[in-house]
């Protein structure tokens, strides 16, 4: 399968620095909005408060292929969030 790749950023509110994740879509998702919707549910689910989610800060990347297990994932949820950094 192959996957959007949104590259995204959101301010912590407690000081830490900025997260940086990516949220993974079908290659054929384009809606910025839809998008972002899925990085603010993810962020619901954290234990600390965080910015919004603003479309500068959440931007198209590029399309790869990814293995089984993410796939799955993404036709289970529509989407699904590699965290790369200050996600903890």
């Amino acid at each position: 399968m192959k996957v959007a790749v949104w590259d995204t950023y959101v301010q912590r509110e407690d000081k830490t620095g900025t997260m940086h994740f990516d949220i993974l879509v079908p290659e054929e998702l384009s809606d910025p909005k839809e998008i972002r919707s899925f990085g603010t549910e993810y962020l619901k689910g954290k234990p600390f408060k965080t910015g919004e989610i603003t479309m500068d800060k959440c931007l198209f990347c590029h399309v790869e292929r990814v293995p089984t297990h993410i796939e799955e994932e993404i036709k289970r949820y529509g989407y699904t969030i590699i965290e790369l950094s200050n996600c903890e």
